[in-house]
């Protein structure tokens, strides 16, 4: 590798970690709005958004750049794609904290109604997934990274606990279906955050070992 190229290199790695700090810190926010009713936080969860997304082309086009000049092969090929990867897992991270933060808000007219525990469970594991699978990424860490994909076969469990407690209620409380979708799409949306999470996951075991592990749960179980 030339020192031009690790010089660039060394450049996106710094501004793909700068964005996922913004981002981690939009998944906190989003639950404190959503779980504590915090809802100045959602403003800022929102307003957070546009920085991320810019800093997102940023790094597409430095990465762009550094493909059409370097021409890598190799590892260094498979760093570039996989920050380019992980780059998009990032900023649709941020939209889905977004969203959380949205349903937090059209909860505001339904103090009466209080969300599930599980939800809070839940974002505690996808928060613990995301920052997991980052430094998974910046320690080259395959066996951390295989921890954080075990991971997210617990969130799903609880997002169906979740949605089948949410549809009891609203049997019993014709009243509060309004808030208990509002309260299923939010934990639909954190459901998404650790399935981006365990998408950074698998892009570290791809650029440390050079295997595809995406879907290979799925095609296990058709054979």
């Amino acid at each position: 590798m030339t020192k031009h190229l690790q010089r660039d290199l060394d450049g996106v790695y710094n501004e793909l970690l700068s964005m996922s700090t913004v981002v981690e810190e939009m998944i906190d926010q989003a639950a404190l709005a959503l779980i504590e009713r915090q809802h100045e936080m959602a403003a800022i969860v929102i307003a957070s958004d546009e920085a991320v997304d810019r800093r997102e082309v940023k790094v597409e086009e430095d990465c762009l750049k550094i493909l059409a000049l370097h021409q890598p092969v190799a590892i260094d090929l498979r760093r570039i794609v996989s920050v380019i990867k992980i780059n998009n897992d990032l900023e649709r991270i941020a939209d889905l904290a977004v969203n959380v933060a949205q349903r937090s808000l059209a909860l505001d007219e339904y103090l009466q109604f209080t969300v599930p525990q599980k939800v809070s469970r839940m974002v505690s594991l996808a928060t613990q997934m995301v920052r997991g699978s980052l430094d998974a990424f910046v320690n080259l860490d395959t066996a951390a990274a295989k921890r954080i994909m075990a991971m997210d076969v617990t969130i799903d469990e609880l997002n169906v606990e979740v949605i089948e407690e949410l549809q009891t209620l609203m049997q019993e409380q014709p009243g509060l279906v309004v808030p208990a979708l509002h309260c299923f799409s939010a934990s639909r949306h954190i459901e998404r955050i650790a399935d981006h999470a365990t998408n950074i996951a698998e892009d570290v075991v791809y650029l440390v070992a050079g295997d595809i592990v995406r879907h290979q749960a799925v095609e296990s179980a058709k054979h």
